[in-house]
């Protein structure tokens, strides 16, 4: 049995992630294209399983309707996708149509954010020093963490140092609010 390293294996587990998840990026960039602009406001590709195409529709009426017409569609569509469709199932089950608002960048400043710490700037370490193995940088950043940690409130919940920002906003830690959600 031969070993690999963790980053060689994370590296191949990402090249099959986007394998994966290429055609159906490929085919969310050309549904309106194939579909009409008509049915691609009532319908959201959902995923590709087994060759399968899983399609919400904003009706049981389009569900139907499309389910008569998935010949034509697989016929356009396997023109396009690198790997072929066997079929198409249309479903209201997932459909969320969201409004499409125009983006708008927000200009917000780190110290904006509740989780901001402030200008903590570490005096004993060296930016410029790279370390010098993977124990040697985490020993560094926990130093780094604890030194950071000693003077934040705490949690009230899980008495985890945390800053102030988010007590004020939460009344707890980013973690217990994540939890209460």
């Amino acid at each position: 049995m031969s070993f690999e390293s963790i980053p060689k294996i994370l590296e191949q587990l990402q090249i099959e992630t986007l394998y994966q998840q290429q055609p159906l990026q490929r085919l969310l960039d050309c549904w309106e294209e194939v579909v009409g602009k008509v049915i691609a406001t009532h319908t959201q590709p959902i995923s590709i399983e087994r060759e399968v195409l899983w399609v919400a529709t904003s009706g049981a009426a389009w569900a139907q309707n499309l389910t008569f017409e998935r010949q034509k569609l697989l016929k356009k569509l396997n023109q396009i996708l690198p790997t072929p469709l066997v079929d198409i199932r249309f479903s209201t089950a997932r459909w969320q149509r969201t409004k499409k608002k125009p983006l708008r960048q927000q200009n917000i400043s780190s110290a904006e954010h509740p989780s901001y710490l402030g200008n903590i700037v570490d005096r004993n370490q060296n930016i410029h020093s790279l370390p010098k193995n993977p124990h040697t940088a985490f020993a560094d950043w926990s130093q780094t963490i604890k030194r950071r940690s000693q003077s934040l409130p705490l949690c009230p919940n899980c008495e985890s140092p945390t800053p102030g920002g988010e007590l004020e906003r939460w009344g707890v830690c980013s973690i217990c609010a994540a939890r209460s959600f």
